[in-house]
C-alpha cells in the first residue's frame, strides 16, 4: 500500500518506524511545523520530522490541515491509506475521502473510553488498572470511528504518565502495523464503538498538577502519577513552588492534611484526608530531583512540619 503518515510527537515515532521496514511503501509524511523551543527559542522540529528526514522522505508541514492546497498536494499522492498518530489536526470530510482505503488513527486508549488528547494522563489519574491502545476508521468525530484491533496491558500501581506512555508507544507501533496488513488483504474486520461506555479526556492544563492535601491518599496519589512528566506535580514548601515526581500510597494516619509523619528511607510520609503517601523523589526550582529523605535533609525538614497545597510560582 502507498500510505501518507501524519503525527508529530516521540510517540508517533516506532509506529513510523515499524512502517518503514514494512512490505508497504510511506510516500510522504505530514506533521506539525517547527517550533520555538529551549532558552534561546530556536526551531525545532518534530521527532516525527527528524525520523522522516533520515530516511529521506517528502516531509510536509501545514499550519492549516484542511486547506485546498494541503489537501490537493496530497491527493496527489494517490495514498491508498492515510496513517495518523498524535498528529493533533482534525481531519474533515474531503481529506478523510482523500486515500482509497480510508484513514487509520492510533489511539492510545482502550476506546471508547477516553477519547480525545490525553488518554494516558486521565486513565492514571482516575484510578484505572489497565488501558490499551486502539486502531480505528477515522471519521468526523474525535476518535468515534469503527475499531480494528485493541490490546490491553496493566497499568502498575506506581507507574507515572511518562512511563506507561512509553509502554503504549511499542505496543502502539505493534498494532498499527498488524492494521495496515489487515487492511491491506482486505481482512480487517469494523466493530462499532458502545457510546454507553465513551468517556473523553480533555488536555491537561498546569492548574491539573496542583497538589491538594485535603484529598485521599489513593486519589492524591494517582493525581501524581498522572500528571508527571506534564504538567508536574507541585506543592509549596516555604515559598517555594516544587515538584513532586513520585509517590507511593503510605499506612493509614490520623494527622493533618499536608503534615509529616515520618522521613526514613523510603521518603517523606505525608497525611491526607484519607491514609498518606509517601513522597519518593522531589525537586526544588532550578535544581535536579532528589529522593525525599535526601531533600528533607537539604531543605531541612522535619515531623511536624506541614507541606502546603500547590500554587505556581508567577
Amino acid at each position: 500500500m502507498r500510505i501518507i503518515f501524519c503525527g508529530s510527537p516521540g510517540f508517533a515515532v516506532p509506529s513510523l518506524e515499524k512502517l518503514l521496514t514494512s512490505e508497504h511503501e510511506v510516500v510522504a509524511v505530514v506533521t506539525q511545523p517547527d517550533r520555538p523551543a529551549g532558552r534561546g527559542l530556536n526551531l525545532k522540529p518534530p521527532p516525527v520530522k527528524e525520523v522522516a528526514l533520515r530516511h529521506g522522505l517528502d516531509v510536509i508541514q501545514p499550519e492549516k490541515f484542511n486547506t485546498r492546497s494541503v489537501l490537493d498536494r496530497l491527493q496527489m499522492l494517490e495514498p491508498d491509506l492515510i496513517v495518523v498518530v498524535a498528529y493533533g489536526k482534525i481531519f474533515r470530510r474531503r481529506s478523510l475521502s482523500i486515500p482509497r482505503l480510508g484513514c487509520v488513527n492510533l489511539h492510545a486508549s482502550l476506546l471508547p473510553k477516553y477519547r480525545g488528547i490525553a488518554p494516558v494522563n486521565w486513565a492514571i489519574i482516575n484510578g484505572e488498572t489497565t488501558t490499551g491502545v486502539t486502531t480505528i476508521f477515522m471519521d468526523e468525530g474525535i476518535d468515534t470511528g469503527d475499531m480494528i484491533l485493541w490490546r490491553e496491558i496493566s497499568i502498575g500501581e506506581d507507574e507515572t504518565a511518562g512511563e506507561l506512555l512509553a509502554r503504549l508507544t511499542d505496543l502502539g507501533a505493534q498494532v498499527l502495523a498488524e492494521t495496515c496488513d489487515l487492511i491491506a488483504e482486505g481482512k480487517a474486520i469494523r466493530h462499532k464503538q458502545d457510546e454507553t461506555l465513551a468517556s473523553y479526556a480533555p488536555r491537561l492544563s498546569k492548574e491539573d498538577g496542583l497538589v491538594t492535601w485535603g484529598t485521599t491518599a489513593s486519589r492524591l496519589h494517582n493525581l501524581i502519577r498522572g500528571v508527571t512528566p506534564w504538567p508536574g506535580a507541585v506543592a509549596r514548601i516555604g515559598d517555594k513552588a516544587v515538584k513532586i515526581l513520585r509517590t507511593s500510597l503510605g499506612p493509614d494516619v490520623s494527622g493533618n492534611p499536608g503534615e509529616i509523619w515520618e522521613i526514613n528511607s523510603n521518603g517523606i510520609l505525608v497525611s491526607c484526608s484519607e491514609g498518606s503517601i509517601w513522597l519518593r523523589q522531589l525537586q526544588a526550582p532550578g535544581k535536579r530531583a532528589l529522593p525525599g529523605n535526601e531533600f528533607a535533609r537539604g531543605h531541612r525538614l522535619k515531623v511536624g512540619d506541614k507541606i502546603e497545597n500547590g500554587k505556581r510560582d508567577t
